[in-house]
C-alpha cells in the first residue's frame, strides 16, 4: 500500500451527562494504515468561552476547520449551542467546500449533548451518552452499561468506558484527554 493510499484511522470520542457533570473525552491515537502515527493528539476542546466541550473523529484539518466554524456560529449567536450547531449543519451541508469535510464532531454545554455531522445531522441523544469514532460504538456500549450505576460518576463512566474501548479497538489508546462542564 503506498502512502498516498494508506486510510487514516483513529479516534473514539465519547461524552456522557450523569449527574451534575456532562464529561467529554477522546483517546490521543492517529494511525495510517496498520502505523501508529502519533499517541497523543489532542481531539477535545473548550469552545465558546469555555462554556462548550468538542471532541472530532476524522480528518483532523477538517475539523480543525469546523471547531473555528462552530466558534463563529457561537459567537454570533450569543453562545446558543443548539442553534449554532444547526446553524453549522445547514453551512456544512450545502457549501460546495465545507460538503467536502470528513469529520464528525460531538459537543455539549449546560443544556445540551449533540452529534454534528456533515449530511447535515444535529442529534441529540435520549440518553445523554455520545460515542463517535472508530472506538465510538465500543465506548458507547461500555458508557450505556455504566451510566445507570450507583456510585459512578460521569468522569468515573468516561474513564471506564474509554478503557475498554482501547482494550477492544485497535484505533483507540489510553492516553485521554478529557474536559468537563459542571451542571
Amino acid at each position: 500500500m503506498s502512502e498516498r493510499d494508506a486510510t487514516w484511522h483513529g479516534t473514539t470520542i465519547l461524552c456522557v451527562r450523569k449527574g451534575n457533570k456532562v464529561v467529554l473525552a477522546g483517546d490521543g491515537q492517529v494511525s495510517m494504515g496498520q502505523t501508529i502515527v502519533k499517541s497523543n493528539a489532542r481531539k477535545v476542546r473548550r469552545l465558546g468561552d469555555g462554556q462548550v466541550i468538542a471532541g472530532f473523529a476524522g480528518a483532523t484539518a477538517d475539523a480543525m476547520t469546523l471547531f473555528e466554524r462552530l466558534e463563529a456560529k457561537l459567537e454570533q449567536y450569543q453562545g446558543q449551542l443548539t442553534r449554532a450547531a444547526v446553524e453549522l449543519a445547514k453551512d456544512w451541508r450545502t457549501d460546495r467546500y465545507l460538503r467536502r469535510l470528513e469529520a464528525m464532531m460531538a459537543v455539549a454545554d449546560k443544556q445540551a449533548s449533540l452529534i454534528l455531522s456533515g449530511t447535515g445531522d444535529v442529534l441529540e441523544p435520549e440518553d445523554g451518552i455520545i460515542g463517535i469514532g472508530s472506538g465510538g460504538s465500543f465506548a458507547l456500549a461500555a458508557a450505556r452499561a455504566l451510566a445507570p450505576v450507583d456510585g459512578i460518576d460521569a468522569e468515573q463512566v468516561v474513564r471506564r468506558s474509554m478503557a475498554i474501548a482501547a482494550g477492544i479497538c485497535v484505533y483507540t489508546n489510553t492516553n485521554i484527554t478529557l474536559e468537563s462542564i459542571d451542571l
